[in-house]
């Protein structure tokens, strides 16, 4: 397996990592619904917005307070633009 290309076991030591590192909660990078934001986007826009799109809504929910409902909140903004975008 290349280095570009690691097991999915790999994304959830990352989060660990993160969340230790910056003392967050597992409620504060809801690992599943960024992905599906992610995926969301790549489908109804484009590929590479969907990096973009994630931190786009990361920086909404943060402006918003950052709870995790304000994360919910915000991945749900661009998930609905996403599925609407007509481009």
């Amino acid at each position: 397996m290349s280095e570009n290309h690691l097991p999915p076991e790999a994304l959830d030591h990352w989060a660990d990592a993160l969340r230790e590192h910056f003392d967050l909660s597992a409620e504060d990078v809801p690992i599943s619904l960024i992905l599906n934001l992610a995926k969301d986007v790549a489908n109804g826009v484009a590929r590479p917005a969907a990096p973009f799109s994630a931190f786009v809504a990361g920086l909404v929910a943060g402006r918003r307070g950052g709870s995790p409902e304000d994360i919910r909140s915000a991945v749900a903004d661009v998930a609905k633009l996403a599925g609407e975008w007509q481009g």
